[in-house]
């Protein structure tokens, strides 16, 4: 078993070693490096210089280990990369690599750390190292929490430097020609009098010498490729429908294969499958965890045949009703369900001894629903597995499907996809466990799993279901005190559980967006309840930010206007720090902020704070006789480095559209155990003629790299009940906005 494996079922804690700055794990293991996944098996004449780069005589291959599932990863690294070899887009492949340590995430323990992004203090600096130790040690390799750009900046560029300087060395050693005489240009080693070596003819050569490591990074004054517009690797052949997805894949010899699994989360008591095996072109009907699997000679079949099995469920173990879903949100305001008080600023009880305002505010469950729907192949041997999917966490896959076939993890080999969207549904495993589960029932033939767009829906473990109560006060015309107290499922729990890890101390995303919130309110408190388990639940685009933040700056939109504030002055006047402050003042330049509207037309404002990235927008909105329209959206973040301003902008475009049309339209509900959406005309997105005009500014200040795949999402929902409000005098706390009124 791998060292994965071994630790990963273990508890791993933050104690009073870790807070001290010390680890749970020997030193050793903390600075050992780990093995380049590169090194084995290379062939005649190829060199790799780290795990990110191979060169041989025909190609060269930059290794992207973050998956890309349409936000733009594999183009993002493969710039990294390319800026510093001196490589242009065209002169090299890509590929996502094998599953390996090497790959683990150096970056995801800011968000998961449970201490603000700005504190410096010493358990926080302590607590961040014990936990990177944790993820190198254990080679968590994960694309999740907008952390792929953070992970990859420094040492990609690292990675390129080396490769480069040491093929200039390697035509030093060929020519004899000083290596400070050389320099590279577009895959290739040019000599003083302009005659150049490609990289691939330098191989042989190079990989006869030890990588040159002693290299910086160029200054971004020498960029060529970060920070300025380059066309995405990918987009020729997304534009023209030739890129493959998993779903796309053929195998020679395979079979198809459909599900149908428990609704409710329950057993299977029985079922008749005669009707169903005896149906055209299927192969036959097998067992699988709480559910069937009919195979077949295409999918369309299997899903036909699936489909006339008659099933007899168990029922499930959470209740079957909404409002008893929504009656435990309720109940779990209590003493021994506090999860965490997360802040606690100033003198709450005191500031709120007076007259308060109050509210109450409600997130529904909410699906994943990507365009592309489950999928994943899987062959099985005695000697070994072999996975087709696109995948966010390869190596706990490849634990997952070990544990269905008794192989070891090593012996599980996971060629990643381009996968048509995510949002946190494909750091799951169940599709890929009942792929495995079919499969190894047909050793040696592979079988295509497809989930049917009602199983996905079925089968999908929604964003967490949440409610905000709400106390504050105000004084001379400013906020003076806010107490937000957040009732939540734990999706971190719920998540982590399904792979067998506990998850010790609270759970951060209950309360993210608001406990974090760049503000420097005088009296501040925010308390999180874990609700006990009810249908279980996952990472959805920027976690409890989703939720937590409507419910945070629709608070304090309500204390502003009770205070008789403007919203943005009052939210400038209450920013701590420099980037919220300059996020909040882009946007205010951006859209105008202040100026005379038409009647019937209002401006609202929110900022939230997810992954380290402050982002403030504002939306304009209009109050028509069949509805509201949104007009105009602006958007400003702050991520320190942009490394690609159109894959910034369609990236923080997209997160608003996801934002809004959710916020607008979309919840999960339950009924008789199951959930009653099982497609998209009853969980609709935004539509094209209700999208706004959206306008984006990049904040570069010039700190920490950060991501930017989630963060727009937050302050869309606040942003758009506060403009409604400005518009119609009408509040709106619970989503979705289309149960109060209409959009057109």
């Amino acid at each position: 078993m791998s060292r994965l494996g071994k630790i990963a079922r273990r508890t791993f804690l933050v104690g009073a070693a870790a807070l001290a700055g010390g680890v749970a794990f020997g030193t050793y293991m903390v600075r050992r490096p780990h093995e380049n996944p590169l090194a084995e098996g290379l062939g005649p004449d190829e060199v790799t210089f780290n795990p990110w780069i191979l060169v041989g005589p025909e190609r060269i291959t930059l290794i992207t280990p973050h998956v890309d599932l349409g936000q733009g990863t594999a183009h993002m690294q493969a710039m990294l990369l390319a800026e510093e070899m001196d490589l242009e887009p065209g002169g090299f492949e890509t590929d996502f690599g094998a599953p390996a340590a090497a790959y683990w995430n150096t970056a995801m323990s800011g968000d998961a750390a449970p201490f603000r992004v700005s504190d410096d203090s010493l358990m926080a600096r302590g607590t961040r190292t014990a936990m990177d130790a944790a993820f190198k040690v254990l080679g968590m390799q994960v694309t999740g929490g907008s952390s792929s750009s953070a992970d990859s900046f420094d040492k990609l560029r690292e990675a390129g430097a080396m490769a480069r300087e040491t093929l200039k060395l390697a035509a030093a050693q060929e020519t004899g020609i000083a290596v400070d005489r050389l320099s590279t240009e577009a895959g290739a080693v040019v000599l003083p009098g302009g005659d150049r070596i490609p990289y691939t003819d330098l191989a042989a050569t190079a990989a006869t010498l030890a990588p040159v490591t002693d290299v910086a990074p160029r200054a971004a004054s020498n960029w060529r490729l970060i920070g300025h517009e380059t066309e995405r690797l990918d987009i020729v052949a997304k534009s023209t429908g030739q890129q493959a997805y998993g779903i796309d894949l053929s195998i020679d010899g395979m079979v198809h294969a459909a599900v149908r699994v428990n609704p409710r989360r329950g057993g299977l008591n029985g079922y008749d499958a005669g009707a169903a095996a005896a149906m055209r072109g299927v192969q036959g009907i097998v067992a699988v965890t709480n559910g069937v699997a009919a195979i077949a000679d295409n999918t369309w079949r299997a899903f036909q045949a699936v489909n006339a099995v008659a099933c007899d469920w168990a029922s499930g173990p959470y209740p079957d009703e909404q409002a008893d879903h929504w009656a435990a949100v309720e109940a779990s305001f209590t003493e021994d369900r506090l999860d965490r008080e997360w802040r606690s600023d100033g003198d709450v009880a005191s500031a709120l001894s007076g007259a308060s305002i109050e509210a109450e505010y409600r997130a529904p469950y909410v699906a994943h629903q990507p365009l592309e729907p489950l999928n994943a192949i899987v062959r099985v041997t005695d000697e070994g597995v072999e996975v087709w999917t696109g995948h966010q966490m390869p190596r706990f896959l490849q634990q997952v499907v070990a544990g269905v076939t008794g192989h070891d993890a090593d012996q599980v080999t996971l060629h990643n996809q381009y996968a048509g969207g995510s949002f946190g549904h494909r750091l799951e495993f169940e599709h890929v466990r009942l792929a495995t589960e079919i499969a190894d029932q047909m050793r040696g033939t592979p079988v295509k799993l497809t989930f049917q767009r009602e199983e996905d829906f079925a089968q999908d473990f929604p964003r967490q279901i949440s409610m905000a109560r709400a106390r504050g006060a105000v004084a001379g015309g400013q906020v003076s005190a806010a107490d937000i107290q957040i009732s939540s499922v734990s999706s971190t729990r719920s998540q982590m559980g399904r792979i067998g890890q506990a998850v010790p101390g609270p759970d951060g995303q209950i309360p993210a967006g608001v406990w974090n919130a760049p503000y420097a309110i005088a009296n501040y408190r925010v308390r999180a309840y874990a609700v006990q388990e009810l249908a279980p639940t996952s990472s959805w685009r920027s976690v409890g930010a989703s939720s937590a933040g409507f419910f945070g700056e629709s608070f304090l939109d309500e204390l502003i206007h009770a205070a008789g504030a403007d919203p943005l002055e009052e939210r400038l006047r209450l920013a701590s720090g420099p980037r919220a402050i300059a996020v909040l003042e882009a946007v205010a330049e951006m859209s105008g902020w202040g100026r005379d509207l038409a009647e019937g037309r209002g401006l609202g404002v929110a900022m939230v704070e997810s992954f380290g990235v402050p982002t403030a927008e504002v939306i304009e909105v209009e109050a028509t006789d069949r509805g509201i329209r949104i007009h105009d959206v602006w958007v400003a973040a702050e991520v320190g480095t942009v490394i690609d301003p159109v894959n910034f902008e369609n990236q923080v475009q997209g997160g608003v559209i996801w934002g809004l049309g959710h916020a607008i339209n979309c919840e999960i509900t339950y009924a008789g155990g199951a959930a009653e959406q099982s497609n998209y005309d009853r969980h609709d997105g935004m539509r094209i003629w209700q999208a706004p005009r959206i306008a984006v500014r990049a904040v570069e200040l010039g700190g920490p790299v950060h991501g930017i795949g989630e963060p727009p999402v937050p302050p869309a929902a606040p942003a758009l009940a506060n403009a409604i409000f400005a518009a119609t005098g009408q509040r709106l706390r619970e989503m979705p906005f289309v149960r109060a009124m209409d959009f057109v």
